[in-house]
């Protein structure tokens, strides 16, 4: 195998919101030489973070892509969301990284973001660096970040330095392998220096806990440091870099980004403590034709698999589709196997990403994040591999969206242009859906939450010149009967030449819930011919989609044809059709007629201590409880809620429980609004139908 992979790097930078990691990845860039100037997000000279909806913002929304070289080592970049409303794109990162820099505010703590981005590093096992930033700010405190990743996290940090000093008086670290102390140098360098006496103390303290866990991480170093009583540096480093890999204990560094203080070592760290694609070892995966699982060497001259994690829908270049090389070799000017398509895929030229700009290269191999535009058939997922030697990889799994909004364009007459350009952007972001309510009339955009579906809308603006408004979606009420009654349905009209003669009785009752609609024809003796029978029909299906009570659709109805009469010139299709419609508004108007609404099941997952308020909550918005369920340290709450009453229970969830509840629902069954709603209701849709 090429000697080339084990001086590969693949990460992802994961963090709270506003933690700084972009900060951090561009001062990494800039350090490496692999960018120019160094960027900053504040003043909008980021280079990974530049699309509009991020400047106006000053957050990361989508994950940008970069790489450098430093020391003889490649290292393939992903800059991560932290915000809740863009996870979805920070957890295909981790799909396809082979580690993580989790970036922590030294004045801000382990907080919710932190938590989720974490765990989700757990799933897929990814062994990390901690870089507790910031140190340079009021009220840093880096014994708290440390108890953070003890108590919340259960974590084993390993400090492998001592900051000298906090807040404004940090001026550096002392790395406790070298046994040097660091400070901030002119340009990108930090300057080595004696260790300060009043640290010494510490040093020592800290110094033997990380001497113990590197000895800990092998057999062979664990003798030789009771021997001895100390290691040599490389095999520090060796025990170091084992325990990392086998997510034993984190190593922890301390810089501020702004100040030149600490990333030149994080640097250095990347490269000695995080896994290359070979020590991450065989990519497993399914051939698609036995279903047989089988495994790949990250090897260059292997056959190849890759994976398509991110798309980036181009008004102008196209698609341009962002994959992750885990075996073989990706060359420009080729054909590759779309295997969950079965479709070859042509494509022209391969790009290594940087930020928004493209480096056009020859090829790329395993740890590589490559990309290439128009390919036809491939879309967020999809295995690329070699024709002979198809792998199905493991597929990403997009989060549960949380928030749906109504999208109606500004300009009439741009639905499908709105439509498709949503699509397209569902393309580009997984955790989009776009789809059209046949009911309700509207076009549904479902995501994370309010933001994320705000800056799909800016971007859909900026990118297919298409505005929208964004409004809560209408609730599908609908209407039934709980009595029955039997009416007839006569149209009648004369005038000049021939009139229209339909005359129909209609027995009308209720069907069980969920039983839809029933039509009998008991028409005996030829009192309605027969061919005139389907428009009556007709005209009772066209009156029930209508409604009749407040326009909503008339659910669970039987209505038996019993009796009627016809006249012989005028009577005709469309006589029999309104006389049907007619008798049947009438009737159910007779029958005690009730708006219904949708019932939605949902599954809250909060901790402990937010159940009561949750529950409380729950009840407040008319929802049954159902039962309630340990899962590891949150417990689960189900229950019924009627859906008008949780269209915007995403943000009322973040609130009650600072960001640490989730939940997920789907539609249950329809039930009977209670009357003073159903009046208030009836009343709102009426004034609407007017107005329309």
């Amino acid at each position: 195998m090429s000697g080339k992979v084990a001086h590969i790097r693949n990460l992802a930078f994961i963090g709270h919101s506003g933690c700084g990691k972009t900060s951090l990845a561009e001062a990494m860039l800039f350090t490496a030489g692999a960018t120019a100037r160094l960027g900053k997000v504040d003043d909008g000279t980021s280079v990974l973070d530049y699309e509009p909806e991020e400047l106006k913002r000053k957050i990361t929304i989508s994950t940008a892509f970069h790489h450098y070289t430093w020391k003889k080592h490649t290292v393939y970049i992903a800059d991560t969301p932290g915000d809740d409303n863009f996870l979805a794109d920070t957890r295909a990162a981790l799909h396809v990284a082979d580690a993580a820099v989790v970036v922590i505010d030294a004045v801000d703590g382990v907080k919710v973001g932190t938590e989720k981005v974490w765990s989700t590093a757990n799933e897929y096992g990814l062994p990390r660096l901690v870089y507790i930033n910031k140190m340079d700010r009021e009220r840093a405190d880096y014994s708290q970040v440390l108890k953070g990743l003890q108590d919340i996290l259960e974590a084993k940090p390993v400090p492998l330095q001592v900051p000298i000093g906090q807040e404004a008086a940090f001026k550096g670290v002392v790395d406790l392998v070298s046994l040097k102390a660091y400070t901030g140098g002119a340009g990108k360098q930090m300057e080595s220096g004696p260790i300060p006496d009043d640290l010494k103390g510490q040093v020592d303290e800290w110094r033997s806990d990380l001497l113990n866990y590197a000895a800990e991480s092998d057999d062979e170093l664990i003798e030789k440091f009771l021997e001895e009583g100390d290691l040599p540096v490389d095999e520090i480093y060796r025990g170091l870099r084992a325990g990392t890999l086998a997510g034993q204990f984190v190593p922890v560094l301390f810089g501020a980004t702004h100040n030149n203080l600490g990333y030149p070592l994080l640097l250095e760290a990347v490269n000695l403590f995080l896994p290359s694609p070979e020590d991450r070892g065989q990519i497993k995966g399914i051939e698609p034709k036995s279903g047989a699982e089988v495994a790949l060497e990250p090897d260059p001259d292997g056959p190849l698999a890759a994976q398509v994690f991110k798309t980036v829908a181009d008004p102008y270049a196209g698609r341009l589709s962002i994959f992750r090389v885990f075996s073989g070799t990706v060359k420009s000017d080729s054909t590759v196997l779309n295997v969950n398509k079965a479709a070859p895929e042509r494509y022209g030229q391969l790009f290594l990403l940087e930020g928004k700009n493209q480096k056009a290269v020859a090829e790329a191999g395993p740890g590589a994040i490559a990309a290439v535009a128009k390919l036809k058939e491939t879309v967020t997922g999809d295995t690329l591999a070699t024709e002979g030697n198809p792998i199905l990889l493991p597929p990403l799994t997009p989060p549960k969206s949380m928030m749906t909004f109504a999208v109606e364009p500004k300009s009439r007459g741009d639905e499908d242009k709105v439509y498709s350009s949503l699509q397209r952007l569902a393309e580009e972001d997984i955790s989009l859906s776009v789809n059209r309510n046949a009911e309700t009339k509207e076009i549904l955009l479902s995501g994370m939450g309010a933001v994320h579906i705000e800056a799909t809308a800016e971007k859909m603006k900026r990118k297919f010149g298409v505005e929208v408004n964004l409004k809560l979606p209408k609730v599908p009420y609908r209407e039934t009967i709980k009595g029955a009654t039997k009416v007839q349905g006569k149209y009648k009209r004369q005038s000049g030449g021939r009139g229209q003669y339909g005359d129909t009785w209609l027995e009308i009752e209720p069907l069980p819930r969920g039983e839809g609609f029933q039509f009998v024809d008991k028409i005996v003796g030829g009192v309605i011919p027969k061919q005139y029978i389907p428009s009556v029909e007709k005209g009772i299906v066209e009156a029930m989609q209508e409604g009749v009570v407040a326009g909503f659709p008339v659910v669970d109805v039987k209505v038996t044809l019993y009796d009627g009469s016809f006249h012989e010139v005028d009577s005709s299709d469309m006589a029999f059709k309104i006389a049907g419609s007619m008798g049947f508004k009438k009737g159910v108007q007779q029958c005690n007629p009730v708006i219904l609404e949708p019932i939605m099941k949902m599954t809250v997952l909060v901790p402990e201590e937010y159940m009561g308020d949750i529950i409380g909550d729950l009840n407040g918005r008319r929802g049954r409880v159902l039962g309630m369920a340990a899962r590891g340290k949150m417990q689960a709450i189900s229950a019924n809620v009627p859906m008008s009453e949780v269209l915007m229970y995403a943000p009322d969830l973040t609130s009650m429980t600072g960001g640490r509840g989730t939940f997920d629902m789907e539609f249950s069954h329809y039930e009977e609004v209670p009357p003073h709603l159903a009046e208030k209701i009836i009343a709102e849709a009426n004034a609407a139908r007017e107005k329309e």
